[in-house]
């Protein structure tokens, strides 16, 4: 792709009521679209975050059928846009599991591409404890996404740490990141480790996360970002839901990979 265009993340504080998550996820694409985007990430979980995990469970869904996958297909037709689902719950095949499953919408309203979280979060520090693999199964691969946007790195938050995961994929054009980073790992590492996978791809990074209090006590982080090739941070949002949209230029990326070719010069 040669053309610029706009691109947009979605900040949500979802809760555990899947009917309302959609609604307000709704309102959001639709003033992102009327920003001009034509793509957008919506965060991690933005269809629920529940008081417990087992809410999350009851709201999987089978690959390929669903209120939530029917919903973000209708969305993309409707606005005619791509329109990328941060994550679902999917049925997995551990029967008290589920995948934590980022889906991709082409404006048709077909699923082109599918990513399940890989790198499953853990973190103790004697108040806070999180241990996704009690109830997430973890997807066996990575995965890239070949779209008129150039070639699409997919991610879900913990994967973020995990810079191997990007390199494997190539040179890519945008690296997707939606979130629910919580706010004590966030405000530590957040805007470094993106602003860190942008540099080292050279490549655009549309982070998109949950940010705020949500109904059952929970506090995520937000600060969804959009970072270019550079390192430089275009669009934030703090806390709150909302929209953030930037330009995605593919001549920004061959400018800075032009200037400091680092990924010619590649030895590993």
């Amino acid at each position: 792709m040669t053309e610029t265009v706009r691109i947009a993340a979605i900040q949500m504080v979802s809760g555990p009521r899947v009917a309302e998550n959609l609604a307000i996820a709704g309102e959001l694409v639709a003033e992102a679209v009327e920003a001009g985007a034509r793509l957008v990430l919506l965060p991690e979980y933005f269809p629920i975050i529940g008081a417990a995990d087992r809410e999350r469970l009851q709201a999987r869904e089978d690959f390929g059928t669903g209120p939530i996958q029917s919903w973000l297909a209708e969305t993309a037709v409707r606005h005619g846009l791509w329109l990328v689902a941060g994550s679902i719950p999917l049925r997995a095949e551990a029967r008290r599991k589920m995948r934590n499953s980022l889906l991709m919408f082409d404006p048709t309203g077909v699923c082109v591409a599918r990513y399940d979280k890989l790198h499953l979060f853990s973190f103790d520090n004697g108040q806070e404890r999180y241990e996704e693999a009690l109830f997430i199964e973890p997807g066996e691969m990575p995965k890239v996404a070949d779209t008129s946007f150039g070639r699409i790195a997919l991610s879900i938050c913990y994967d973020l740490r995990f810079p191997e995961l990007y390199r494997q994929a190539g040179e890519v054009d945008l690296i997707l990141m939606p979130a629910a980073f919580t706010e004590t790992t966030g405000r530590a590492h957040w805007e470094v480790l993106l602003r860190a996978r942008a540099i080292e791809n050279q490549c655009y990074v549309l982070a998109a996360g949950q940010g705020g209090t949500h109904e059952n006590g929970r506090v995520t982080h937000g600060n969804s970002m959009i970072v270019d090739p550079w390192g430089d941070i275009v669009a934030r949002l703090d806390k709150g839901p909302g929209v953030i949209v930037a330009e995605f230029d593919p001549a920004r990326i061959r400018h800075v990979r032009n200037n400091l070719p680092a990924l010619r010069h590649r030895k590993l």
